[in-house]
């Protein structure tokens, strides 16, 4: 009898823990922490307006988000390899439908409504994105360029849809996510730097100092950008397997001086002037006060108030009488800096930085090679978001549009992030130790 009755709190705790056993709980707890400050500052900024409908629905969202993550974590993540498929058609059915029947917002067409609640397919394309590649390169690494060139054509796809809506944020997290997951696949890394090297041919090319070299009267480059499409050429014949004859190097230096003509070309006669002045503001914010610089500039003054340790929580000046627009979603850190100063900043930061330590440590101890991508793809959409927000809020980088993880106010955006946390704690679930060759 004593042996029984010793035996139900045991089986009582298997049944209610036991699901779970292997859950990272500091990383889960640490999510739900930066949630739950993210609505704190929200009500911070709404404050002044007497409306505080918004940090409201953001901390409902952190419940129902947390449900959602525990609910996710008891399903065996595996069962993801058998519908990724189904998942990628989902995918760009959905961002068609945008195209067909969305709802325009700020300039672009990003939203569907169903039944009254409005989302944004390109948030989910995210997590969708990161299951269709983890089974892509689960089986082979991309350590041939058959492999890469394979999960680069699966991606072009609803990378393209999300571009046209368009969405540049998110089509720059597409990116970032596809290189880390290339990266951790055991892809080269000069071919990874040659993927992007047309981008930064294009930025440079159009840098004309300290002098110009013209080929034509539209076709203007800057010495940068030649000697960068060099430096490309030499990646290409150190990494490339085509080095007969040079092609390797030939090819990588044409596509980065095809790279540089194409972004003269569209900055001379496809851009707007506002969409240049978007583009190049974070530079020098004061050169357009009321305009396009308005944003970063009040954003960096509210911070720079904070000094060391802030004005205090609902304290803030710039925060509670309104100066930084959309404050509550992408200059969410803003109202941090303000009212919490250098160190609430630094401490937020940390705060971050430890959960992307352990998505990192969930990675190396997946049981299998696809849910150690599922977790590097999910690290890489966090990194990535984190540091272009905190960049755009700080005038380090342009503004883009993109949320600051779990803290921004956005529907979408929240429930993208807890699935994700929830697909990664189920790699965390059922991990046993196991050589990977991530």
């Amino acid at each position: 009898m004593l042996l029984k009755k010793a035996s139900r709190p045991q089986s009582r705790w298997n049944y209610w823990i036991k699901p779970w056993q292997q859950v990272d709980w500091l990383l889960f707890l640490l999510v739900i922490g930066i949630s739950a400050f993210g609505g704190l500052m929200i009500y911070s900024t709404e404050l002044a307006q007497g409306i505080i409908d918004k940090s409201l629905l953001h901390w409902a969202l952190t419940g129902i988000g947390g449900v959602i993550t525990l609910f996710l974590a008891r399903i065996r993540y595996e069962n993801l390899l058998q519908i990724h498929w189904v998942l990628y058609g989902i995918t760009n059915f959905s961002l068609i439908a945008v195209e067909i029947v969305g709802s325009t917002a700020k300039g672009a067409q990003r939203w569907v409504s169903i039944f009254g609640f409005r989302f944004q397919p390109s948030e989910f394309a995210k997590i969708f994105m990161i299951i269709t590649l983890a089974a892509l390169l689960h089986k082979t690494t991309a350590s041939t360029l058959p492999v890469v060139f394979r999960a680069l054509a699966f991606t072009a796809v609803p990378w393209v849809l999300v571009f046209l809506q368009p969405d540049l944020a998110t089509s720059l997290v597409f990116g970032a996510i596809v290189l880390g997951m290339l990266y951790w696949a055991n892809a080269n890394p000069g071919w990874l730097v040659l993927m992007v090297s047309p981008i930064i041919a294009a930025i440079l090319f159009s840098i004309q100092w300290p002098f110009t070299i013209a080929f034509s009267k539209d076709l203007v480059f800057g010495p940068l950008g030649l000697i960068w499409a060099v430096a490309m050429a030499v990646v290409g014949w150190q990494t490339l397997p085509w080095r007969r004859y040079g092609l390797s190097a030939i090819g990588s230096w044409m596509l980065n001086m095809l790279g540089g003509e194409i972004g003269i070309f569209l900055w001379n006669h496809v851009l707007q002037q506002y969409q240049k002045n978007r583009l190049t503001s974070f530079l020098n914010p004061e050169a357009d006060l009321l305009g396009s610089g308005y944003h970063q500039y009040q954003s960096r003054i509210a911070i720079g108030a904070g000094e060391w340790f802030g004005w205090g929580l609902n304290k803030g000046p710039m925060t509670q009488l309104n100066f930084v627009p959309e404050q509550h979603t992408d200059f969410i850190f803003s109202a941090v800096g303000e009212e919490f100063g250098f160190i609430g900043c630094l401490i937020l930061l940390s705060v971050f930085a430890v959960v992307c330590l352990r998505l990192l440590h969930i990675a190396q101890t997946a049981k299998d090679n696809f849910g150690s991508l599922l977790a590097i793809g999910v690290l890489s959409m966090i990194v990535f978001q984190t540091i272009v927000n905190v960049g755009m809020n700080v005038g380090m980088a342009p503004v883009a549009g993109i949320p600051l993880p779990w803290m921004s106010y956005g529907g979408t955006a929240m429930l993208t992030n807890f699935i994700s946390l929830g697909i990664v704690e189920s790699v965390a679930n059922y991990r046993t130790k196991k050589k990977y060759w991530g």
